[in-house]
């Protein structure tokens, strides 16, 4: 199989082979690295995926992004560790809710969301990589409520590491906060922000961007930048289409959505020639993409907190990604576009660009109260408990009338039990945390406060990075 390797968004990047893109996480002109092209997978290898466990879909799928420098063996065997620690069998358990939609169950992982399928096999990856290298690895990340817990349980302890993982103060719930704080590891730093999800994420941009930064620490990311946590993601949608009869019959993905990485995942898959027939996006009252792809105006707006936290974001960093493929992979006008967006904070997306997503891609912005709704419909009419995001995800494809002989996904992106109060508002039934969280509530935490500054948060770091 040819090498694969990664460019820029922006076209100034270089290109580089997987691990050294893996590890940088942004590239150093401020773009995302994407494949230099899409693998394919022919009906012939998508068939092949059939009766295959999910660790051997991965490796057969991740196989496909990764060079020479991970060889087959070892790389199954990274990905057997990945998701040992599942507490299904089948690691993303399929779910039926009626005779035409499906849940996709991504929460069994250790800190029960979605965010574990990829962050548990970056982990893996981020400590294979750092063997035989100099130095530590210094990870700044940002988390709307999830990707905190599921990157601190699968870099905790970690040879090699160090996170600093900064949360929006007051914006994530109890249960997705004390996940992170209670984590006691000397490599993990949680500091929480006097600000939005949008603030964190703008910084951790801006430190990673930063040469002066880059010459003090190896910096790395484990945000959805990271091109390795999407193509773990895209694993998923293989796994369960082909369950349901792909490549043999189209499957239709509703994918809750914040920062634009999880759906994009899917859209690479159907790049790659899985037989996806739609890609529903699904957004919260923070509706940027859904206001892009349906007006061309891609503009944040003040952020609304909503019971749906993770989604409560403005600005979707993986949203460039989808704007270099329909460019046609141009660059530098994607460069041009960035830099307008950052002084004027809007961006237009051209006709032609938005017609050919419209093949691909349909989008609903679902209100509290339709979320609710169907919370209890799930729970009263198919005995599923769902959390608020999983919600949204339903909700929209429940809307869509396109095709009714087309089965349609939900992603499940995580377990109700993180939202509890939400959960038994609208259902009138309290989810129970899994056994291994039973004690959440009681365990000490360990954060800091800090402003929302990237200097404060930059100095912060490195007082205590390799310490």
């Amino acid at each position: 199989m040819p090498e694969m390797n990664y460019v820029s968004t922006r076209g100034e990047g270089g290109s580089l082979p997987f691990a050294d893109a893996m590890m940088a996480g942004l590239a150093t002109d401020g773009g995302l690295f994407v494949p230099d092209r899409w693998p394919s997978m022919t009906a012939d290898d998508i068939a092949g995926l059939a009766g295959l466990s999910y660790v051997d879909t991965a490796t057969a799928v991740c196989r496909r992004f990764i060079g020479p420098d991970i060889d087959d063996h070892a790389l199954r065997r990274l990905v057997t560790a990945a998701y040992a620690g599942f507490d299904h069998p089948a690691v993303v358990p399929l779910v039926q809710l009626d005779d035409r939609h499906f849940l996709l169950e991504l929460f069994h992982g250790p800190t029960l969301a979605f965010k574990d399928v990829a962050l548990q096999l970056l982990g893996q990856l981020f400590e294979r990589s750092m063997r035989g290298r100099d130095g530590r690895l210094t990870i700044v990340g940002a988390t709307s409520g999830d990707t905190g817990a599921a990157a601190i349980h699968a870099l905790a302890g970690r040879e090699g590491v160090d996170l600093f993982m900064l949360h929006p103060r007051g914006r994530v719930s109890e249960v997705q906060r004390r996940q992170m704080t209670s984590a006691m590891a000397p490599n993990i730093h949680n500091i929480a922000i006097e600000g939005t999800f949008d603030d964190a994420q703008a910084i951790v941009k801006q430190i990673l961007r930063d040469p002066a930064a880059a010459a003090r620490l190896r910096l790395g990311a484990v945000n959805s930048i990271n091109w390795a946590r999407l193509m773990a993601q895209i694993v998923y949608y293989f796994h369960a289409a082909v369950r349901l009869g792909a490549p043999g019959r189209k499957i239709a993905f509703s994918v809750p959505t914040g920062n634009f990485g999880d759906v994009f995942a899917g859209y690479v898959a159907a790049r790659m020639g899985l037989p996806i027939d739609r890609l529903i996006v699904a957004t919260n009252a923070n509706d940027i993409v859904h206001r892009g792809l349906t007006t061309g105006r891609y503009a944040p707006d003040t952020v609304v907190p909503t019971d749906t936290p993770a989604m409560d974001i403005q600005v979707s960093s993986n949203f460039e990604r989808l704007l270099f493929d329909l460019s046609k992979r141009d660059g530098r006008r994607i460069a041009a576009m960035m830099a307008d967006f950052e002084t004027r904070r809007s961006l237009w997306i051209p006709e032609e660009w938005r017609a050919w997503a419209a093949q691909r891609f349909t989008s609903f912005r679902i209100e509290a109260e339709e979320m609710r709704d169907t919370m209890q419909w799930a729970a009263h009419h198919c005995g599923q408990l769902l959390d608020p995001h999983s919600a949204v995800g339903l909700a929209a494809a429940r809307r869509l009338r396109h095709r009714p002989e087309v089965p349609i996904i939900t992603l499940a992106t995580a377990h109700p039990a993180k939202f509890p109060e939400i959960v038994e508002q609208a259902t009138g039934i309290a989810p129970q945390l899994p056994a291994r969280w039973a004690d959440l509530l009681d365990r000490e935490e360990r954060f800091d406060v800090l402003p929302n500054d990237s200097a404060a948060i930059w100095s912060f770091i490195c007082d205590r990075a390799n310490a």
